[in-house]
């Protein structure tokens, strides 16, 4: 709708400049087809400001009316020559308010995701567990809470299903705002956020096409969320698996419980300012660990008996895989290292913070790390030596670069066994770190600021992780993974 009423309001503006012969007749019609494309988008989907310029051309033909109105009445010869001038004028006009009507949807717009290409359409389901062995840590939670966490899961269903689509994000008002702090956009940048849709169907049915599906876990990067990869997680499931989004709360943007509670980033645990220690960040790294523990545990219990029947010998937990962004994709490896239920993972640009590290032989499970072209910081760091010590004289910051360094050399010493073994690692040329979420689709002018393109890199990503679930959870052969990077 948005396009037919700019599309429609740019040609009337131009017709009512240029055109020779403008009957009242057509002057009105022009003016009721403007209104009434302005109630239908704002009644179905909603008035936006970067629309502003289009619905203030609405009125057009009526102004065009009373103009005409006063040029006969004020017809003269000396306004002969003004009357050209102010065409000109009014044609420079109208070209400069055209391309502004065209361009402020383009750059704010009301983002979407591509059309899944799998088989399956989507269906999705929502849901709240406690974890009652386990007290909440936050600074920003009661005492004596326990760990809570919101999870949703995306799973095939049939093309044709009906319902509502759900929205990319549960609280418009609550994402904006956290959106707004993690990336320090103008508010005005994020507005679409509660207008954009996913594919999925609220509680579809289930389809019946394969007697169970493969269960993938998604992580999401530091205050990050469940659904920041809709991109993937879409044409995942499209193609036949079930993937299970867990909001890890407290170090996630929002976590919004059924009784409206928020819980948001924890920014007194998690200073941004301080240089925070490895030992920290592995000691985080453990909590994301156990929370992806009692999820499979949750996830076993749904496929073994599911209140609502939709899960219920239908989730395959022997092809089980997972994979994660930044922070998320560390917990992806510290869960191949450690829990047996996790056959195959994929890390995306993350670093390997956690408590255990990859053997020199390699993790032993199929593994593929997928990284950003961005200047590898690690690879070409000025670390100090192992034996090297600060000055006694160094000031607060010399020490804090000193440190910085020396966490930077020993997380690049970590990556060194990531293809041992047989194992993967592809680096993306024209990516940067936010590159493997949907953060880019917000707004083009990122993209730009950034010199990427978000799209190719997502289609990209695809068909990378579709291949590698397909061979490692579907025993399809390889189709592109051999080709692209060496093992």
């Amino acid at each position: 709708m948005e396009v037919v009423l700019v599309t429609f309001n740019v040609v009337m503006l131009l017709w009512l400049v240029v055109g020779q012969q403008k009957s009242r007749q057509l002057l009105w019609g022009g003016l009721a087809v403007s209104v009434v494309l302005l109630v239908v988008q704002g009644w179905v989907e909603g008035w936006r400001w970067p629309l502003i310029p289009a619905y203030a051309l609405s009125p057009a033909p009526l102004l065009a009316l009373m103009l005409d109105h006063r040029r006969c009445a004020r017809a003269d010869q000396g306004g002969v020559k003004r009357r050209g001038v102010r065409g000109i004028a009014a044609l420079l006009s109208a070209f400069f308010y055209g391309t502004v009507t065209v361009a402020a949807p383009l750059l704010f717009p009301v983002f979407a995701f591509d059309e899944p290409a799998g088989p399956y359409g989507i269906g999705t389901v929502a849901y709240h567990w406690i974890d009652n062995t386990r007290e909440e840590t936050s600074t920003l939670a009661a005492a004596g809470a326990k760990r809570e966490l919101n999870v949703r899961i995306w799973y095939p269903a049939s093309k044709d299903s009906k319902g509502t689509r759900a929205p990319y994000v549960s609280d418009s008002e609550v994402y904006t705002e956290a959106f707004q702090q993690e990336s320090g956009l103008p508010q005005l940048f994020l507005t679409s956020l509660g207008q954009a849709r996913t594919h999925a169907v609220e509680h579809a049915a289930l389809s019946n096409a394969e007697a169970a599906y493969p269960v993938i876990i998604f992580s999401h990067g530091f205050r990050g969320f469940e659904g920041q990869n809709m991109f993937q997680v879409e044409q995942l499931v499209s193609h036949g698996y079930i993937v299970a989004g867990i909001n890890h709360t407290y170090d996630s943007m929002a976590s919004i419980f059924p009784d409206c509670r928020v819980a948001l980033f924890d920014s007194v645990k998690n200073p941004e300012s301080e240089i925070e220690p490895l030992e920290k960040m592995d000691r985080t790294n453990e909590v994301w660990v156990n929370d992806v523990r009692f999820v499979l545990d949750q996830l076993e219990q749904l496929a073994a008996d599911d209140p609502d029947k939709r899960f219920t010998g239908r989730m395959d937990m022997k092809r089980l895989g997972m994979f994660g962004h930044s922070f998320g994709g560390a917990t992806t490896v510290q869960m191949l290292l450690s829990d047996p239920r996790v056959r195959a993972g994929i890390n995306m640009d993350g670093s390997l913070y956690g408590e255990r590290r990859i053997p020199a032989a390699g993790i032993n499970k199929p593994f593929l790390m997928i990284s950003a072209d961005e200047e590898d910081e690690l690879a070409g760091s000025s670390a100090a030596s192992d034996d090297s010590k600060p000055n006694l004289d160094m000031t607060r910051g010399k020490v804090e670069q000193y440190n910085q360094e020396l966490q930077e050399q020993e997380l690049h010493a970590r990556l060194a066994p990531v293809k041992a073994g047989g194992n993967y690692w592809l680096k993306l040329p024209n990516t940067s770190h936010m590159s493997f979420s949907d953060f880019f689709l917000i707004t083009p002018i990122i993209e730009w600021m950034q010199g990427v393109d978000a799209r190719d890199t997502h289609r990209l990503v695809n068909e990378f992780t579709l291949d590698f679930f397909n061979h490692y959870l579907k025993r399809q052969p390889l189709q592109i993974l051999n080709n692209a990077v060496g093992t």
